[in-house]
Protein backbone atom coordinates (compact mmCIF):
# COMPACT_ATOMS: atom_id res chain seq x y z
CA UNK A 1 0.00 0.00 0.00
CA UNK A 2 1.16 3.74 -1.19
CA UNK A 3 2.82 5.47 2.04
CA UNK A 4 1.17 8.12 1.28
CA UNK A 5 -2.26 6.85 1.75
CA UNK A 6 -0.70 4.61 4.69
CA UNK A 7 -0.35 7.72 6.12
CA UNK A 8 -3.68 9.47 5.61
CA UNK A 9 -5.23 6.53 6.97
CA UNK A 10 -3.01 6.14 9.91
CA UNK A 11 -4.00 9.98 10.68
CA UNK A 12 -7.58 8.49 10.25
CA UNK A 13 -7.41 6.05 12.49
CA UNK A 14 -6.07 8.78 15.37
CA UNK A 15 -8.72 10.68 14.01
CA UNK A 16 -11.54 8.56 14.71
CA UNK A 17 -9.62 7.91 18.35
CA UNK A 18 -10.24 11.49 19.07
CA UNK A 19 -13.99 11.42 18.12
CA UNK A 20 -14.42 7.85 20.21
CA UNK A 21 -13.15 9.92 23.27
CA UNK A 22 -15.63 12.89 22.90
CA UNK A 23 -18.54 9.56 22.74
CA UNK A 24 -18.44 9.04 26.89
CA UNK A 25 -19.43 13.12 26.79
CA UNK A 26 -22.62 12.19 24.89
CA UNK A 27 -24.19 10.62 27.48
CA UNK A 28 -23.04 12.81 30.41
CA UNK A 29 -19.98 11.39 31.90
CA UNK A 30 -17.74 13.69 33.50
CA UNK A 31 -13.95 13.72 34.38
CA UNK A 32 -13.10 15.01 37.92
CA UNK A 33 -9.97 17.32 37.17
CA UNK A 34 -7.77 14.93 38.77
CA UNK A 35 -8.08 12.25 36.25
CA UNK A 36 -8.21 15.07 33.59
CA UNK A 37 -4.57 16.13 34.72
CA UNK A 38 -3.23 12.09 34.96
CA UNK A 39 -4.71 11.62 31.61
CA UNK A 40 -3.66 14.65 30.15
CA UNK A 41 -0.05 13.54 31.49
CA UNK A 42 -0.38 9.80 30.21
CA UNK A 43 -0.73 11.90 27.04
CA UNK A 44 2.13 13.56 26.88
CA UNK A 45 4.10 10.96 27.78
CA UNK A 46 3.00 8.95 25.23
CA UNK A 47 4.02 11.83 22.69
CA UNK A 48 7.36 12.33 24.56
CA UNK A 49 8.06 8.79 24.10
CA UNK A 50 7.07 8.90 20.52
CA UNK A 51 9.17 11.75 19.52
CA UNK A 52 12.18 10.79 20.73
CA UNK A 53 12.06 6.42 20.03
CA UNK A 54 9.54 6.92 16.90
CA UNK A 55 11.23 9.85 15.32
CA UNK A 56 14.05 11.04 16.27
CA UNK A 57 16.36 8.06 16.89
CA UNK A 58 15.18 7.12 13.63
CA UNK A 59 15.74 10.03 12.30
CA UNK A 60 19.29 10.43 12.93
CA UNK A 61 19.92 6.39 11.80
CA UNK A 62 18.78 7.42 7.84
CA UNK A 63 20.66 11.03 8.75
CA UNK A 64 24.03 9.36 9.35
CA UNK A 65 23.10 6.75 6.65
CA UNK A 66 22.32 9.43 4.22
CA UNK A 67 25.35 11.62 5.26
CA UNK A 68 27.62 9.29 6.54
CA UNK A 69 28.79 11.42 9.44
CA UNK A 70 27.21 10.94 12.99
CA UNK A 71 28.06 14.97 13.36
CA UNK A 72 26.04 15.14 10.56
CA UNK A 73 23.65 13.19 11.66
CA UNK A 74 23.06 14.76 15.08
CA UNK A 75 22.94 18.23 13.74
CA UNK A 76 20.54 17.17 11.03
CA UNK A 77 18.17 16.28 13.96
CA UNK A 78 19.31 19.30 16.14
CA UNK A 79 18.13 21.78 13.56
CA UNK A 80 14.68 19.69 12.30
CA UNK A 81 14.09 19.68 15.76
CA UNK A 82 14.04 23.62 16.05
CA UNK A 83 12.23 24.34 13.33
CA UNK A 84 9.69 21.70 14.07
CA UNK A 85 9.33 23.78 17.55
CA UNK A 86 9.42 27.10 15.39
CA UNK A 87 6.50 26.54 13.23
CA UNK A 88 4.41 25.27 15.74
CA UNK A 89 4.91 28.31 17.89
CA UNK A 90 4.63 30.68 14.68
CA UNK A 91 1.29 29.03 14.61
CA UNK A 92 0.24 29.74 18.33
CA UNK A 93 2.03 33.40 17.60
CA UNK A 94 -0.22 33.82 14.39
CA UNK A 95 -3.58 32.20 14.56
CA UNK A 96 -6.30 33.37 16.86
CA UNK A 97 -7.31 31.06 19.04
CA UNK A 98 -8.51 30.58 22.70
CA UNK A 99 -7.48 28.22 24.98
CA UNK A 100 -9.85 26.53 28.09
CA UNK A 101 -7.96 27.77 31.11
CA UNK A 102 -5.56 30.11 30.18
CA UNK A 103 -7.61 32.60 27.75
CA UNK A 104 -6.69 33.85 23.83
CA UNK A 105 -3.65 33.98 22.30
CA UNK A 106 -2.08 34.73 18.81
CA UNK A 107 -3.68 37.63 16.62
CA UNK A 108 -6.59 39.51 17.38
CA UNK A 109 -9.74 37.61 16.58
CA UNK A 110 -11.61 40.55 15.63
CA UNK A 111 -15.30 39.31 15.30
CA UNK A 112 -14.42 35.71 15.34
CA UNK A 113 -16.75 33.48 17.06
CA UNK A 114 -15.73 31.69 20.47
CA UNK A 115 -16.15 28.53 19.18
CA UNK A 116 -13.68 29.17 16.48
CA UNK A 117 -11.18 30.09 18.60
CA UNK A 118 -11.16 26.91 20.73
CA UNK A 119 -11.29 25.07 16.99
CA UNK A 120 -7.94 26.81 15.94
CA UNK A 121 -6.48 26.16 19.27
CA UNK A 122 -7.30 22.33 19.53
CA UNK A 123 -5.99 22.03 16.04
CA UNK A 124 -2.62 23.45 16.34
CA UNK A 125 -2.25 20.78 18.68
CA UNK A 126 -3.61 18.35 17.18
CA UNK A 127 -1.92 18.86 13.51
CA UNK A 128 1.50 18.00 14.45
CA UNK A 129 0.45 14.75 15.54
CA UNK A 130 -1.47 13.80 12.32
CA UNK A 131 1.85 14.89 11.35
CA UNK A 132 4.29 12.67 12.87
CA UNK A 133 2.18 9.61 12.02
CA UNK A 134 2.45 10.66 8.40
CA UNK A 135 6.44 11.25 8.68
CA UNK A 136 6.18 8.06 10.20
CA UNK A 137 4.33 5.61 7.57
CA UNK A 138 6.00 8.08 4.67
CA UNK A 139 9.66 6.80 5.45
CA UNK A 140 8.70 3.46 4.05
CA UNK A 141 8.95 1.87 7.38
CA UNK A 142 5.50 0.52 8.32
CA UNK A 143 5.98 -1.04 11.84
CA UNK A 144 7.33 1.94 13.09
CA UNK A 145 4.50 4.25 11.50
CA UNK A 146 1.67 1.63 13.10
CA UNK A 147 3.92 2.44 16.59
CA UNK A 148 3.47 6.09 16.41
CA UNK A 149 -0.27 5.72 15.51
CA UNK A 150 -1.01 3.22 18.33
CA UNK A 151 0.70 5.47 20.22
CA UNK A 152 -0.99 8.87 19.46
CA UNK A 153 -4.21 6.85 19.34
CA UNK A 154 -4.20 5.57 22.22
CA UNK A 155 -3.24 9.19 24.14
CA UNK A 156 -6.34 10.94 21.68
CA UNK A 157 -9.19 8.69 23.68
CA UNK A 158 -8.46 10.58 26.49
CA UNK A 159 -7.71 13.67 25.09
CA UNK A 160 -10.93 13.99 23.12
CA UNK A 161 -12.68 13.21 26.29
CA UNK A 162 -10.74 16.09 28.25
CA UNK A 163 -11.70 18.36 25.01
CA UNK A 164 -15.43 17.85 24.97
CA UNK A 165 -16.06 17.88 28.65
CA UNK A 166 -14.46 21.34 28.70
CA UNK A 167 -16.71 22.55 25.82
CA UNK A 168 -19.61 21.32 27.95
CA UNK A 169 -18.45 23.06 30.75
CA UNK A 170 -18.27 26.05 28.65
CA UNK A 171 -22.41 26.30 27.61
CA UNK A 172 -22.01 24.29 24.63
CA UNK A 173 -24.67 21.49 23.87
CA UNK A 174 -22.96 17.88 24.22
CA UNK A 175 -23.52 16.97 20.56
CA UNK A 176 -21.78 20.76 19.57
CA UNK A 177 -18.82 19.32 21.75
CA UNK A 178 -18.75 15.93 20.39
CA UNK A 179 -18.94 17.33 16.85
CA UNK A 180 -16.50 19.92 17.07
CA UNK A 181 -13.88 17.62 19.18
CA UNK A 182 -14.31 15.03 16.14
CA UNK A 183 -14.03 17.51 13.50
CA UNK A 184 -10.90 18.69 14.97
CA UNK A 185 -9.61 15.14 15.08
CA UNK A 186 -9.61 15.33 11.22
CA UNK A 187 -6.94 17.75 11.28
CA UNK A 188 -4.77 14.83 11.80
CA UNK A 189 -5.82 12.75 8.53
CA UNK A 190 -4.50 15.66 6.65
CA UNK A 191 -1.72 16.22 8.72
CA UNK A 192 -0.81 12.52 8.51
CA UNK A 193 -1.39 13.37 4.27
CA UNK A 194 0.75 16.04 4.03
CA UNK A 195 3.62 14.38 6.11
CA UNK A 196 3.84 11.17 4.36
CA UNK A 197 4.06 12.74 0.91
CA UNK A 198 6.54 15.14 1.83
CA UNK A 199 9.10 12.88 2.96
CA UNK A 200 8.20 10.32 -0.40
CA UNK A 201 9.07 13.39 -2.71
CA UNK A 202 12.72 12.46 -1.32
CA UNK A 203 14.41 10.57 0.71
CA UNK A 204 16.91 12.97 1.51
CA UNK A 205 13.59 14.98 3.39
CA UNK A 206 13.20 11.49 5.65
CA UNK A 207 15.51 12.64 8.91
CA UNK A 208 13.98 15.96 8.14
CA UNK A 209 10.74 15.06 8.53
CA UNK A 210 11.42 13.00 11.22
CA UNK A 211 12.60 15.41 13.23
CA UNK A 212 10.52 18.17 12.08
CA UNK A 213 8.10 16.51 13.36
CA UNK A 214 9.23 15.33 16.48
CA UNK A 215 10.34 19.24 17.20
CA UNK A 216 6.62 19.78 16.76
CA UNK A 217 5.55 17.35 18.91
CA UNK A 218 8.12 18.50 22.36
CA UNK A 219 6.80 22.30 21.47
CA UNK A 220 3.17 21.21 21.95
CA UNK A 221 4.14 18.92 25.53
CA UNK A 222 6.14 21.68 27.13
CA UNK A 223 4.07 24.77 25.96
CA UNK A 224 0.32 23.49 26.46
CA UNK A 225 0.34 19.43 27.59
CA UNK A 226 2.45 19.82 30.80
CA UNK A 227 1.84 23.75 32.29
CA UNK A 228 -2.29 22.17 32.31
CA UNK A 229 -1.72 19.28 34.41
CA UNK A 230 0.31 21.25 37.08
CA UNK A 231 -1.84 23.90 37.26
CA UNK A 232 -4.32 22.84 39.31
CA UNK A 233 -1.68 21.11 42.40
CA UNK A 234 -2.03 17.24 40.51
CA UNK A 235 1.92 17.84 39.42
CA UNK A 236 2.27 14.23 41.11
CA UNK A 237 -0.64 12.56 39.27
CA UNK A 238 0.27 14.15 35.99
CA UNK A 239 3.77 12.65 36.85
CA UNK A 240 2.68 9.53 36.92
CA UNK A 241 0.97 9.59 34.19
CA UNK A 242 3.81 11.05 32.12
CA UNK A 243 6.09 8.35 33.10
CA UNK A 244 3.04 5.47 32.57
CA UNK A 245 2.41 6.60 28.96
CA UNK A 246 5.95 7.34 28.06
CA UNK A 247 6.93 3.55 29.46
CA UNK A 248 4.09 1.86 27.25
CA UNK A 249 4.80 3.75 24.37
CA UNK A 250 8.79 2.40 24.75
CA UNK A 251 7.33 -1.18 25.07
CA UNK A 252 5.27 -0.90 22.20
CA UNK A 253 7.95 0.87 20.01
CA UNK A 254 10.15 -1.92 20.93
CA UNK A 255 7.85 -4.87 20.70
CA UNK A 256 6.66 -3.45 17.40
CA UNK A 257 10.15 -3.58 16.18
CA UNK A 258 11.17 -7.26 17.56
Amino acid sequence: MSPILMGSLGGLVAALATAAGALPAMFGKKMSQKWTDTTLGFAAGVMLSAAYFSLILPGIAVAEEIYGSVVGAAAVAGIGIALGALFVWSLDKVLPHEHFKTGREGADPGHMARIWLFVIAITIHNFPEGLSIGVAFGGGDSTNGFSVMTGISLQDIPEGLAVAVSLIGLGYSRLRAFLVTAATGLVEAVGGFIGAGAVTVSNQLLPWGLTFAAGAMLYIISHEIVPETHRNGHQDRATTGLIFGLVLMMFLDVVLAA
